[in-house]
């Protein structure tokens, strides 16, 4: 039992880290996901730049480009800690995904919206921010619960530039002790993360339901 929970409190420094690259992301990339979604749409330049954005972090693995943040900033002269390896690199990958989310709901909805908030004098800021964008986002909830929960378990990925998060931690007990208790704990960590998550977007779906097109 003691072992437990000597094993247990090593490995909540490791989960601390990885909410703490969790929410960081979500809290950053969310509200930049929003923004670029709209700027794309201002322009056809701005549309063209955040498309090739988007195109290459989505398309790259986030493993390669975290490799990259680490190993290529200070090639060129900017010297980062690890963390905030995490941090940007994490932030900038999962606001591409946002931009595509938001974009694609905002897309979905019937163009009269537009129109008709421009002829009762409605400015742009306006008519995205009390007709589009809630309608946009209530329509891309279960795809924005999915990508929030990938967020959670992709967390494990820091563990490639030797930062000590959750999957780290149980690596080097399982090394060390030779036993499965870790995985079994890393898992509950996980699965309970993933739970809150859902039961907070079928709460926000239900709250939001009269928003139906």
């Amino acid at each position: 039992m003691s072992y437990l929970i000597e094993v247990t409190q090593y490995l909540t420094k490791g989960a601390l880290i990885s909410l703490s690259v969790f929410l960081v992301t979500l809290l950053v990339s969310f509200p930049i996901g929003i923004i670029l979604s709209i700027g794309q749409r201002s322009n056809q330049f701005l549309k063209k730049i955040i498309s090739i954005y988007t195109w290459f972090f989505r398309g790259t693995p986030l493993m390669l480009q975290l490799f990259l943040f680490m190993y290529g900033l200070p090639f060129i002269g900017i010297n980062v800690n690890r963390m905030t390896v995490a941090y940007v690199g994490f932030i900038i990958n999962y606001s591409a995904y946002f931009v595509e989310i938001i974009r694609a709901g905002i897309e979905s909805l019937p163009k009269d919206q537009f129109e008709s908030a421009q002829m009762m004098g409605a400015s742009s800021f306006q008519t995205y921010r009390h007709i589009i964008l809630p309608q946009a986002i209530r329509i891309q909830f279960p795809v924005l619960s999915n990508e929030v929960i990938t967020l959670i378990k992709d967390t494990a990925l820091v563990t490639v530039i030797a930062i000590s998060d959750l999957m780290r931690s149980v690596k080097e007990i399982v090394s060390r002790d030779f036993t499965i208790s870790p995985f079994i704990l890393a898992s509950a960590f996980y699965l309970l993360i993933s739970y809150f998550i859902v039961q907070i977007f079928r709460r926000l779906e239900k709250r939001y339901d009269y928003l139906e097109i």
